[in-house]
């Protein structure tokens, strides 16, 4: 077996780079766009159009990826260490389809005519609920194996109700909405929508990289973590209930980005020494940089309309996905 080539990166120089990648994408973001113009000249002239879409638009859509990348990047650290599964991902116990769900209810039920802002506010309801469900299917003390079953069966009840909604929905431009909405984009978003999931996904982060220390220690046994005193209990409710809190609120604003949590940790677990604490915060710097600099390609892109963000990563994904199988194989064989 060929031994690994790619060394591991002084903590310090790695959050350089990872942060100097992070700004140079974020001033993309708000710089590029149909409409061309300076950063100088909006913030110049504030009382200009530029100012405008600088302030309203570009903005919130630049935070936005920056929160939901971030998000993405850590939840899929998280559950790789705390699953000990390289092709896990944040959508394995459910709580994605959950949130897409709730937030297909919304639509289906002209809620979202009334008040557009109950379309991140269903979602997010829909990844709580989806947590509900894990736990009554899996039980307070479920392992690791059942917790992965309860997802499984989570995300099959999810994608049926999704599923039946399209296919009872009369309005064929409501379907339209939905499954563009599925797609997943940072277009047309606000501050009302960064205000609305920030609390969630500041709490769900602060839960998620908590335990750095404890899947360190859980990724050498669950017999060595529980003498180092880590409750292993403890450990998945705080690991399950963050990943809902952030995953949801992302996934109610944005819709379904695939691919993120599962490419950024295996770019970057090599320099990080294969140590799941410190690949929490480097994935989530990873992650806003994958989200923002796909979100700069859709824009940047010609065509009548838009691309969805989630189609670009999926292309991303899906083939590192397959490789990371072929590569799995090889390892058993």
């Amino acid at each position: 077996m060929k031994k690994n080539t790619v060394k591991e990166v002084s903590p310090f120089w790695l959050y350089v780079v990872l942060g100097t990648l992070l700004l140079a994408a974020f001033l993309g973001s708000v710089s590029v766009g149909a409409l061309k113009f300076s950063l100088w000249d909006a913030l110049c002239h504030p009382s200009s159009g530029f100012s405008f879409i600088l302030w309203d638009i570009r903005l919130p859509r630049a935070l936005l990826g920056l929160l939901v990348g971030a998000t993405l990047g850590l939840a899929g650290a998280a559950m790789q260490g705390f699953l000990r599964n390289p092709l896990a991902e944040p959508g394995i116990l459910g709580v994605t389809g959950g949130a897409a769900l709730g937030a297909v209810a919304v639509f289906y039920t002209g809620l979202i005519s009334i008040f557009p802002m109950m379309l991140p506010i269903g979602g997010i309801l829909g990844a709580f609920v989806s947590v509900i469900l894990l736990y009554l299917f899996a039980g307070a003390l479920a392992g690791i194996q059942t917790l992965i079953l309860a997802g499984v069966a989570i995300n099959v009840i999810a994608f049926a109700g999704t599923s039946l909604m399209l296919n009872l929905v009369k309005d064929p431009y409501a379907v339209l909405d939905i499954v563009f909405w599925q797609m997943g984009s940072l277009a047309d978003r606000s501050f009302e929508h960064v205000f609305l999931i920030l609390p969630f996904v500041l709490a769900g982060w602060c839960m998620l990289l908590w335990d750095g220390r404890a899947l360190e220690a859980l990724s050498l046994g669950e017999e060595t973590a529980l003498s180092l005193g880590i409750s292993l209990g403890s450990l998945r409710t705080r690991i399950v209930l963050g990943a809902a809190l952030c995953v949801g609120a992302s996934v109610a604003v944005c819709g379904s980005i695939g691919f993120v949590g599962l490419i950024v940790p295996h770019l970057l677990r090599p320099l990080v020494g294969y140590r799941p604490g410190r690949l929490l915060g480097a994935s989530a710097l990873g992650g806003a940089v994958l989200i923002l600099c796909s979100d700069i390609a859709v824009r940047m892109v010609p065509s009548l309309m838009e691309l969805k963000l989630g189609v670009v990563t999926s292309l991303l994904g899906a083939p590192f996905f397959l490789f990371l199988i072929f590569r799995l194989r090889k390892k058993i064989l």
